[in-house]
């Protein structure tokens, strides 16, 4: 007579390994991926009228090649140095006619500020590295956050990121406001 296999209870298998999934989703860590934090502009009402034209001493003209070259307002740049030339043009601290216009505005919170009409205008050819994308997107930021900062310490005594009260970070963002137009990417001329 064969011998009888006895039965291995299965039930509690099941247990466990709903305990071992259960474990490992509570432990380990899930990186979420970021972009670049940018508000796009609502889309244009096809009725609206057509802007007025930007002036082009308000344009701050930063392009990239294909071979990770930067050309800031025509000529040959250097990216440690981008952060401060975007800033002095966007300040235009001596008033100079070649740089953005600078006008007198009356903000809550903040009173008169001078605020800048300038547009820095972003372009990279499609080979364009995507570090060296991200660092030319870093540093122009950078520039305007560091503006914002010094106009944040100078009316409040805190840097910009300290700000709790969003009425505050609202006045800050409208004195400095986010104005970078980034172009779609193209094959840029003559490695330019």
């Amino acid at each position: 007579m064969a011998r009888m296999t006895p039965e291995i209870n299965a039930g509690s298998m099941a247990d466990i390994a709903f305990l071992l999934l259960i474990f490992f989703l509570v432990t380990t860590t899930m990186d979420v991926d970021t972009g670049i934090r940018r508000l796009l502009p609502p889309p244009i009402d096809p009725n609206a009228p057509e802007p007025p034209p930007v002036r082009e001493r308000n344009v701050f003209v930063v392009l990239v090649d294909r071979n990770d070259r930067l050309l800031v307002e025509g000529e040959l740049g250097d990216i440690r140095e981008l952060r401060s030339q975007t800033k002095e043009w966007l300040q235009n601290p001596f008033n100079d006619p070649n740089l953005p216009v600078i006008e007198r505005r009356e903000i809550d919170n903040l009173g008169e500020v001078d605020v800048s009409r300038g547009v820095i205008s972003l372009q990279n050819d499609r080979g364009t590295s995507y570090e060296m994308y991200i660092s030319v997107q870093n540093e122009l930021a950078a520039a305007i956050n560091d503006i914002r900062d010094e106009v944040s310490r100078d009316k409040f005594g805190v840097r910009f990121d300290q700000l709790t009260d969003e009425d505050l970070v609202r006045a800050v963002r409208e004195a400095v406001p986010m104005a970078i137009s980034e172009a779609e990417p193209k094959d840029i001329e003559g490695g330019r």
